[in-house]
Protein backbone atom coordinates (compact mmCIF):
# COMPACT_ATOMS: atom_id res chain seq x y z
CA UNK A 1 0.00 0.00 0.00
CA UNK A 2 2.63 2.31 0.93
CA UNK A 3 4.38 2.07 -2.10
CA UNK A 4 0.95 2.58 -4.22
CA UNK A 5 0.26 5.47 -2.58
CA UNK A 6 2.54 8.11 -2.10
CA UNK A 7 3.52 10.39 1.04
CA UNK A 8 2.42 13.57 -0.24
CA UNK A 9 -0.83 11.66 -1.25
CA UNK A 10 -1.44 9.65 1.66
CA UNK A 11 -1.34 11.77 4.93
CA UNK A 12 -3.29 14.29 3.45
CA UNK A 13 -5.99 11.43 2.51
CA UNK A 14 -5.52 10.32 6.24
CA UNK A 15 -5.79 13.95 7.45
CA UNK A 16 -9.36 14.74 5.68
CA UNK A 17 -10.95 11.65 6.89
CA UNK A 18 -10.34 12.66 10.19
CA UNK A 19 -11.26 15.51 9.81
CA UNK A 20 -14.83 14.60 8.30
CA UNK A 21 -15.12 12.11 10.71
CA UNK A 22 -14.68 14.52 13.31
CA UNK A 23 -17.24 16.79 11.32
CA UNK A 24 -19.77 13.97 11.34
CA UNK A 25 -19.70 13.22 15.00
CA UNK A 26 -19.21 16.36 16.54
CA UNK A 27 -22.25 18.23 17.08
CA UNK A 28 -21.11 21.98 16.00
CA UNK A 29 -24.12 23.60 14.75
CA UNK A 30 -24.31 25.37 11.70
CA UNK A 31 -20.39 26.42 12.11
CA UNK A 32 -17.30 23.75 11.95
CA UNK A 33 -16.46 21.96 14.68
CA UNK A 34 -12.85 23.18 14.24
CA UNK A 35 -13.39 26.61 14.54
CA UNK A 36 -16.38 26.43 17.23
CA UNK A 37 -14.47 24.29 19.13
CA UNK A 38 -10.47 25.24 19.70
CA UNK A 39 -9.47 21.94 21.17
CA UNK A 40 -10.62 20.38 17.79
CA UNK A 41 -8.13 22.54 16.08
CA UNK A 42 -5.62 21.77 18.65
CA UNK A 43 -6.35 18.45 17.84
CA UNK A 44 -5.96 17.94 14.25
CA UNK A 45 -2.47 20.18 14.20
CA UNK A 46 -0.59 17.87 16.74
CA UNK A 47 -2.54 15.21 14.27
CA UNK A 48 -1.10 16.15 11.18
CA UNK A 49 2.42 16.82 12.93
CA UNK A 50 2.36 13.36 14.40
CA UNK A 51 1.30 12.01 10.91
CA UNK A 52 4.68 14.16 9.55
CA UNK A 53 6.87 12.94 11.77
CA UNK A 54 5.78 9.54 11.39
CA UNK A 55 6.67 9.77 7.76
CA UNK A 56 9.91 11.27 8.24
CA UNK A 57 10.59 8.74 10.38
CA UNK A 58 9.46 5.78 8.31
CA UNK A 59 11.87 7.01 5.43
CA UNK A 60 14.64 7.11 7.87
CA UNK A 61 14.37 3.73 8.91
CA UNK A 62 14.27 2.87 5.42
CA UNK A 63 17.10 5.02 3.95
CA UNK A 64 18.93 3.45 7.56
CA UNK A 65 17.60 0.24 6.02
CA UNK A 66 19.13 0.36 2.96
CA UNK A 67 22.19 1.37 3.29
CA UNK A 68 22.52 -1.61 5.50
CA UNK A 69 21.35 -3.75 2.89
CA UNK A 70 24.12 -5.54 0.38
CA UNK A 71 24.75 -4.86 -3.12
CA UNK A 72 23.26 -7.76 -4.50
CA UNK A 73 20.27 -7.06 -2.71
CA UNK A 74 19.89 -3.40 -3.12
CA UNK A 75 19.70 -4.62 -7.02
CA UNK A 76 17.16 -6.87 -6.07
CA UNK A 77 15.27 -3.97 -4.50
CA UNK A 78 16.02 -2.06 -7.57
CA UNK A 79 14.59 -4.42 -10.17
CA UNK A 80 11.63 -4.76 -7.94
CA UNK A 81 11.27 -0.73 -8.08
CA UNK A 82 11.46 -0.44 -11.60
CA UNK A 83 8.14 -2.45 -11.93
CA UNK A 84 5.41 -0.54 -12.25
CA UNK A 85 1.94 -1.13 -11.46
CA UNK A 86 0.94 -1.18 -14.84
CA UNK A 87 2.64 -4.46 -15.37
CA UNK A 88 0.85 -6.27 -12.19
CA UNK A 89 -1.46 -9.03 -13.53
CA UNK A 90 -4.64 -7.39 -11.48
CA UNK A 91 -4.13 -3.89 -13.29
CA UNK A 92 -3.94 -5.76 -16.77
CA UNK A 93 -7.53 -7.70 -15.65
CA UNK A 94 -8.98 -4.36 -14.38
CA UNK A 95 -8.01 -2.06 -17.36
CA UNK A 96 -9.06 -5.02 -19.94
CA UNK A 97 -12.91 -5.32 -18.58
CA UNK A 98 -13.11 -1.34 -18.56
CA UNK A 99 -12.02 -0.78 -22.51
CA UNK A 100 -11.68 -4.09 -23.65
CA UNK A 101 -8.69 -2.41 -25.90
CA UNK A 102 -7.38 -5.20 -28.52
CA UNK A 103 -3.72 -6.45 -28.61
CA UNK A 104 -1.57 -4.51 -30.59
CA UNK A 105 -1.12 -7.57 -32.88
CA UNK A 106 -4.36 -7.22 -34.36
CA UNK A 107 -4.78 -3.23 -35.30
CA UNK A 108 -4.18 -4.99 -39.16
CA UNK A 109 -7.85 -6.01 -38.49
CA UNK A 110 -8.89 -2.52 -37.12
CA UNK A 111 -7.83 -0.09 -40.00
CA UNK A 112 -10.37 1.56 -41.62
CA UNK A 113 -9.98 3.12 -45.01
CA UNK A 114 -9.77 6.27 -43.75
CA UNK A 115 -6.33 7.86 -44.37
CA UNK A 116 -5.84 11.66 -43.24
CA UNK A 117 -2.48 12.91 -44.05
CA UNK A 118 -0.75 9.49 -43.13
CA UNK A 119 -3.12 9.06 -40.00
CA UNK A 120 -4.99 6.66 -40.09
CA UNK A 121 -8.32 5.27 -37.83
CA UNK A 122 -8.97 2.04 -35.90
CA UNK A 123 -12.51 0.71 -35.34
CA UNK A 124 -12.39 0.22 -31.79
CA UNK A 125 -15.43 -0.06 -29.93
CA UNK A 126 -16.69 2.60 -27.35
CA UNK A 127 -14.63 1.56 -24.11
CA UNK A 128 -17.52 -0.10 -21.58
CA UNK A 129 -17.07 2.40 -18.55
CA UNK A 130 -18.14 5.33 -21.42
CA UNK A 131 -20.82 3.21 -22.40
CA UNK A 132 -22.41 2.19 -18.99
CA UNK A 133 -22.08 6.30 -17.86
CA UNK A 134 -24.12 7.32 -20.83
CA UNK A 135 -26.82 4.87 -20.44
CA UNK A 136 -26.71 6.08 -16.75
CA UNK A 137 -27.05 9.34 -18.36
CA UNK A 138 -30.15 8.66 -20.11
CA UNK A 139 -32.01 7.05 -17.33
CA UNK A 140 -31.41 9.82 -15.09
CA UNK A 141 -32.41 12.43 -17.85
CA UNK A 142 -35.71 9.98 -17.84
CA UNK A 143 -36.70 9.97 -14.55
CA UNK A 144 -35.89 13.77 -13.98
CA UNK A 145 -38.50 14.24 -16.89
CA UNK A 146 -41.02 12.24 -15.79
CA UNK A 147 -40.28 13.31 -11.99
CA UNK A 148 -40.68 17.31 -12.49
CA UNK A 149 -42.10 17.70 -15.67
CA UNK A 150 -44.94 14.60 -16.37
CA UNK A 151 -45.25 14.56 -12.71
CA UNK A 152 -45.09 18.07 -11.85
CA UNK A 153 -41.90 17.44 -8.54
CA UNK A 154 -41.43 20.34 -6.31
CA UNK A 155 -37.77 22.01 -7.32
CA UNK A 156 -35.45 22.86 -5.19
CA UNK A 157 -37.54 26.23 -4.63
CA UNK A 158 -40.66 25.19 -3.96
CA UNK A 159 -39.11 23.01 -1.77
CA UNK A 160 -37.58 25.87 0.19
CA UNK A 161 -40.76 27.48 0.26
CA UNK A 162 -42.28 24.92 2.40
CA UNK A 163 -39.76 24.30 4.56
CA UNK A 164 -40.03 27.33 4.81
CA UNK A 165 -43.61 27.67 5.86
CA UNK A 166 -43.86 24.50 7.98
CA UNK A 167 -40.58 26.25 9.92
CA UNK A 168 -42.87 28.70 10.90
CA UNK A 169 -45.50 26.66 11.81
CA UNK A 170 -43.28 24.41 14.33
CA UNK A 171 -42.09 27.42 15.52
CA UNK A 172 -45.31 29.16 16.34
CA UNK A 173 -46.66 25.70 18.07
CA UNK A 174 -43.16 25.26 20.02
CA UNK A 175 -43.48 29.05 21.34
CA UNK A 176 -47.28 27.95 22.71
CA UNK A 177 -45.64 25.70 25.10
CA UNK A 178 -41.89 27.00 25.66
CA UNK A 179 -41.56 27.49 29.41
CA UNK A 180 -38.98 30.52 28.36
CA UNK A 181 -40.86 32.08 25.71
CA UNK A 182 -44.34 32.28 27.40
CA UNK A 183 -45.92 36.26 27.71
CA UNK A 184 -48.96 37.43 29.50
CA UNK A 185 -51.34 36.31 26.86
CA UNK A 186 -49.83 32.24 27.70
CA UNK A 187 -49.24 32.25 31.39
CA UNK A 188 -51.66 30.14 33.27
CA UNK A 189 -51.59 29.73 36.77
CA UNK A 190 -49.89 27.00 38.73
CA UNK A 191 -51.47 24.88 41.67
CA UNK A 192 -48.96 22.37 42.08
CA UNK A 193 -47.11 22.57 45.44
CA UNK A 194 -43.91 21.88 44.09
CA UNK A 195 -44.49 25.27 42.09
CA UNK A 196 -45.36 27.01 44.66
CA UNK A 197 -42.62 26.39 46.90
CA UNK A 198 -40.11 27.13 43.78
CA UNK A 199 -42.10 30.82 43.76
CA UNK A 200 -41.92 31.03 47.41
CA UNK A 201 -38.01 30.55 47.09
CA UNK A 202 -38.01 33.28 44.66
CA UNK A 203 -40.52 35.23 46.46
CA UNK A 204 -38.32 35.36 49.56
CA UNK A 205 -34.95 35.92 47.53
CA UNK A 206 -36.26 38.85 45.37
CA UNK A 207 -39.15 40.62 47.11
CA UNK A 208 -39.55 40.11 50.67
CA UNK A 209 -37.42 43.06 50.98
CA UNK A 210 -40.47 45.02 49.85
CA UNK A 211 -43.08 43.22 50.49
CA UNK A 212 -42.55 41.47 53.40
CA UNK A 213 -41.42 37.43 53.74
CA UNK A 214 -45.49 37.17 54.27
CA UNK A 215 -46.00 39.59 51.33
CA UNK A 216 -48.05 41.87 53.87
CA UNK A 217 -46.66 44.71 52.82
CA UNK A 218 -43.66 47.79 53.34
CA UNK A 219 -42.57 49.43 50.58
CA UNK A 220 -44.37 47.83 48.03
CA UNK A 221 -48.19 47.24 48.64
CA UNK A 222 -49.91 44.12 50.55
CA UNK A 223 -50.39 41.19 48.06
CA UNK A 224 -52.79 39.61 50.19
CA UNK A 225 -55.98 41.01 50.03
CA UNK A 226 -58.06 41.72 46.71
CA UNK A 227 -57.51 44.99 45.98
CA UNK A 228 -54.64 45.57 42.93
CA UNK A 229 -53.02 48.53 41.75
CA UNK A 230 -52.12 47.33 38.30
CA UNK A 231 -54.70 44.55 38.23
CA UNK A 232 -54.86 40.68 39.74
CA UNK A 233 -54.86 37.45 38.27
CA UNK A 234 -51.77 35.63 36.99
CA UNK A 235 -51.86 37.22 33.26
CA UNK A 236 -51.60 40.80 35.21
CA UNK A 237 -49.54 40.01 37.62
CA UNK A 238 -46.98 37.93 35.35
CA UNK A 239 -47.13 41.01 32.83
CA UNK A 240 -45.76 43.57 35.97
CA UNK A 241 -43.31 41.01 36.99
CA UNK A 242 -42.14 41.05 33.33
CA UNK A 243 -42.49 45.38 32.64
CA UNK A 244 -42.56 46.25 36.19
CA UNK A 245 -44.98 48.99 38.10
CA UNK A 246 -45.91 52.01 37.53
CA UNK A 247 -43.51 54.91 35.68
CA UNK A 248 -40.89 56.25 37.59
CA UNK A 249 -41.82 55.21 40.91
CA UNK A 250 -43.17 50.85 42.17
CA UNK A 251 -41.04 47.76 41.19
CA UNK A 252 -38.42 47.50 38.59
CA UNK A 253 -38.89 45.37 35.38
CA UNK A 254 -37.48 41.42 36.46
CA UNK A 255 -37.02 40.20 33.29
CA UNK A 256 -33.33 40.53 33.12
CA UNK A 257 -33.12 38.28 36.39
CA UNK A 258 -36.26 35.98 36.06
CA UNK A 259 -36.92 33.70 33.77
CA UNK A 260 -40.69 33.05 32.25
CA UNK A 261 -41.23 30.40 34.42
CA UNK A 262 -39.36 31.62 36.85
CA UNK A 263 -41.84 34.58 37.09
CA UNK A 264 -45.06 32.46 36.33
CA UNK A 265 -44.33 30.22 39.39
CA UNK A 266 -43.51 33.33 42.03
CA UNK A 267 -46.56 35.09 40.27
CA UNK A 268 -49.06 31.83 40.93
CA UNK A 269 -47.07 31.77 44.51
CA UNK A 270 -48.44 35.28 45.06
CA UNK A 271 -51.88 34.72 43.86
CA UNK A 272 -52.18 31.71 46.23
CA UNK A 273 -51.43 34.20 49.28
CA UNK A 274 -54.50 35.49 49.20
CA UNK A 275 -56.26 36.37 52.31
CA UNK A 276 -53.38 34.43 54.18
CA UNK A 277 -54.15 37.42 56.72
CA UNK A 278 -50.32 38.40 57.67
CA UNK A 279 -49.71 40.39 61.29
CA UNK A 280 -49.82 44.32 60.70
CA UNK A 281 -50.50 43.95 57.21
CA UNK A 282 -50.02 47.56 54.92
CA UNK A 283 -53.61 49.14 54.34
CA UNK A 284 -55.29 48.28 50.90
CA UNK A 285 -54.34 49.79 48.09
CA UNK A 286 -55.70 49.94 44.22
CA UNK A 287 -59.06 48.59 43.39
CA UNK A 288 -60.80 45.24 44.02
CA UNK A 289 -59.78 42.81 41.28
CA UNK A 290 -61.76 39.26 40.61
CA UNK A 291 -60.46 36.84 37.81
CA UNK A 292 -63.24 34.96 36.62
CA UNK A 293 -60.97 33.08 34.01
CA UNK A 294 -58.23 32.36 35.67
CA UNK A 295 -56.69 29.25 34.15
CA UNK A 296 -55.20 26.14 36.10
CA UNK A 297 -52.55 23.60 35.08
CA UNK A 298 -51.67 20.77 37.18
Amino acid sequence: MKKLIPAYVRVPVIFFIILGAMEYFIDSGDRAAFLKYPMVSVFLLVFLFLLIAIEITIKAIDNITYQLLTEEQKAEMAEVSTSSIQDSEWYKKLMKRLTKTEPIENEGSLLLNHDYDGIKELDNNLPPWWVYLFYGCIVFAVVYLVRFEVMDGDNQEMELKKELAQAKIDVAEYMKTAPDLMDEKTVVLLTEPADLAEGKVIFTTNCAACHRADAGGQIGPNLTDDKWILGGGIKNVFHTLVNGGRDGKGMISWKGTLKPKEMQKVASYILSLKDSNPKDPKAPEGEVWVDDNATVVK
